[in-house]
């Protein structure tokens, strides 16, 4: 298998083989992330793609679901995507589900139509690292988008039938603007139909722009308790019916597959933690952290 540098996959998934058709990131210039940074981003070579795609089907002949490969594999024109698609059914006859990470521009590119033919060859959904609905904060980590952004383009998907998941990104906006970035993030994503709404904790991690601003004084980041305040702000104001996601240094499960049904019960269990846990402790296991 051809796999570029480490690999990265969405660990809330079933498990499926992983095929890698892009390498890096297209855009690599989030201020909080250094997943990419030492991956130039480029398109898989066509022929790896179907080497790949044969020792799949050698391995797994009879799976029915992918997890296309790397950081935001969609970023693919349509046609590419489309010859992709037609690559991975010649080799893997009960293909249905195909899924990939995302950039909210990804899908600018692609009209509605271009999108349902996508999905009717099994590109069912995609996960978006939306991060913030506050146009601030994405501007101050340089997300590339707007929120009105993340509206239209969702919709498109709606239209389209691909079902998406949508990530907050917790202490993002660090202290000053933590209000508004939960706030605001909530209502945007609130507007939009995700089936799955996913959240972590900020770490600054070596190498990134806003680790560089926390050590000249300019970013000032929220503490463990903090960031549990600030999520349970931002679950507060959302509204939306689907499967809630958090990982977080806590040991607390406020997984479920029920949003609306759970919200309070979420709700809850984020006080009680604010109240009794340790966060000194906390702080460690986050200070300890060296990757995603």
């Amino acid at each position: 298998m051809h796999y570029t540098g480490t690999v990265y996959r969405n660990p809330y998934e079933p498990p499926s083989p992983l095929l890698e058709i892009t390498q890096g990131c297209s855009h690599n210039k989030c201020k909080f992330c250094n997943m990419y940074s030492a991956v130039k981003f480029k398109p898989s070579p066509i022929e790896w793609i179907e080497e790949d795609l044969a020792e799949i089907a050698s391995m797994y002949p009879n799976t029915h679901r992918l997890q296309l490969l790397s950081a935001d594999p969609f970023v693919l024109s349509f046609e590419q995507l489309d010859e992709i698609c037609d690559l991975v059914h010649n080799y893997l006859s009960d293909i249905e589900i195909m899924t990939m990470a995302a950039r909210v521009d990804n899908i600018k590119d692609k009209t509605v139509e271009e999108l349902e033919i996508l999905k009717s060859k099994g590109i069912v959904e995609l996960n978006l690292g939306a991060e913030s609905g506050d146009d601030w904060t994405l501007k101050r980590v340089n997300k590339g988008y707007e929120s009105k952004d993340i509206l239209k383009q969702c919709s498109k998907l709606d239209e389209a039938g691909i079902d998406y998941w949508l990530t907050f990104l917790n202490g993002l906006a660090g202290k000053e603007h933590s209000k508004d970035h939960a706030i605001n993030s909530a209502k945007i994503f609130s507007q939009c139909n995700p089936t799955v709404v996913g959240t972590g904790g900020l770490v600054l991690f070596e190498g990134t722009g806003l680790l560089a601003q926390y050590r000249q004084g300019k970013f000032n980041p929220l503490s463990e308790k903090g960031l549990m305040e600030e999520l349970k702000l931002f679950i507060e104001n959302l509204d939306f019916d689907g499967r809630f996601i958090t990982h977080h240094t806590f040991s607390m499960n406020l997984n479920n597959s029920n949003f609306k049904e759970n919200k309070q019960r979420i709700l809850d269990s984020l006080q009680h933690g604010i109240d009794n846990l340790d966060m000194d402790r906390l702080t460690q296991i986050r200070n300890n952290k060296r990757s995603l």
